[in-house]
């Protein structure tokens, strides 16, 4: 499949109802995940980024353990909705997780003193381009996405369950899939005062 960068831009939104069905090869999957991690920017070329792909029991066992996390500190009243929405993203083919290596960023904190400060969010900023690449990626295999935000509640869990490293830090879940239903329209707020060109 090809397509422009903007028209792939463009069409990156965000998937909730999604299917386990193959859209593409495991192998494809894992040349989109490495082409990101070697390519996408990080500052003093750290290369902090670590990436976990979760496929079948795994994926699922994610989900469950979310699923878990959240059945305790959401009422049981107003659980269900909650369950609905674990359960959609468990419907999919599987979730890329996304973390940092601290440990990399400590070294640069102690070898650029200077910069200490910065690198805690040039980490982050270069985890959000990761992410974007990615899921543009998978949009443009016809693979819907979203991402999510359980960290505090399952990092611990999910470093026992899958044997990550300590120092790796949990920052973002990418859940994917087959599409099975449109996202609503976007809408766009006025780029007046939004974006300024200046000369």
């Amino acid at each position: 499949m090809s397509k422009d960068f903007f028209s792939a831009v463009e069409d990156r939104r965000s998937f909730y109802g999604i299917s386990k069905e193959a859209v593409v090869s495991d192998e494809r999957l894992k040349e989109i995940i490495e082409h990101a991690v070697k390519h996408a920017p990080s500052a003093f070329n750290s290369q902090s980024a670590r990436v976990v792909l979760l496929l079948e029991n795994k994926h699922d066992k994610l989900w469950d353990i979310t699923m878990e996390a959240l059945r305790k500190i959401v009422p049981e009243a107003s659980f269900s909705s909650t369950e609905q929405k674990i359960n959609s993203f468990k419907n999919g083919y599987g979730t890329v997780l996304f973390f940092e290596d601290i440990s990399v960023i400590e070294s640069h904190q102690q070898q650029f003193a200077l910069y200490k400060d910065n690198f805690p969010v040039w980490s982050e900023q270069s985890s959000g381009m990761h992410q974007f690449i990615i899921w543009t990626a998978l949009e443009i295999e016809g693979l819907g996405a979203s991402l999510q935000h359980y960290n505090e509640l399952i990092e611990s869990e999910v470093k026992k369950e899958f044997n990550i490293p300590d120092h790796w830090k949990l920052i973002a879940q990418m859940p994917f899939g087959k599409p099975t239903a449109q996202p609503d329209e976007k809408q766009f707020q006025p780029l007046e005062g939004r974006v300024n060109i200046l000369k």
